[in-house]
């Protein structure tokens, strides 16, 4: 069961039994688990970006590695299981920090103290995609063996 239809499936399958609900938040619990070592990398990734700045408050590189989560949802309008690094809201006025840094093109901003001063900054280039790429294969085979294993206790239960 390796396919978004397939884990469709297996969350129709869930609700149709009685206790469903408590199905459905344990295979989403194993398929987060699963995905933590991939969110670890990441984080990993990002701690690894250089620094040349002051000691600035709040630091970029760790609130972006908080933000860093494996997300699982079965049902709505998206069914799946991702790492996903979601927006910075309240550091230094830069909601999109995770993005701007993984991409190559950096960002543009203001220098402070000079209003009419614009300069590209670059982060550590693909960090997110990089770290993604070396845990890709066992992120997938995790979160398919989680849920192999919850379409096994579904069709024990109805043998």
């Amino acid at each position: 069961m390796e396919t978004h239809e397939g884990l469709q499936a297996l969350t129709r399958a869930i609700r149709a039994e009685a206790d469903g609900k408590e199905l459905r938040k344990e295979l989403a619990k194993n398929m987060r688990d699963a995905l933590r070592p991939a969110a670890g990398e990441a984080k990993s990734a990002i701690m690894s970006m250089a620094s040349a700045g002051p000691g600035t408050s709040p630091a970029l590189r760790s609130s972006i590695a908080k933000k860093i989560r494996p997300e699982v949802k079965l049902g709505g309008r998206w069914t799946g299981a991702r790492v996903k690094a979601f927006k910075t809201k309240n550091v230094r006025g830069f909601p999109n920090a995770p993005k701007r840094t993984n991409r190559p093109r950096g960002w543009r901003h203001l220098v402070y103290g000079r209003p009419d001063s614009w300069v590209t900054q670059h982060g550590k280039t693909h960090w997110f995609d990089d770290s993604m790429d070396g845990v890709k294969f066992r992120a997938k085979t995790a979160v398919n063996e989680a849920m192999s294993n919850m379409a096994s206790r579904i069709a024990a239960r109805n043998r």
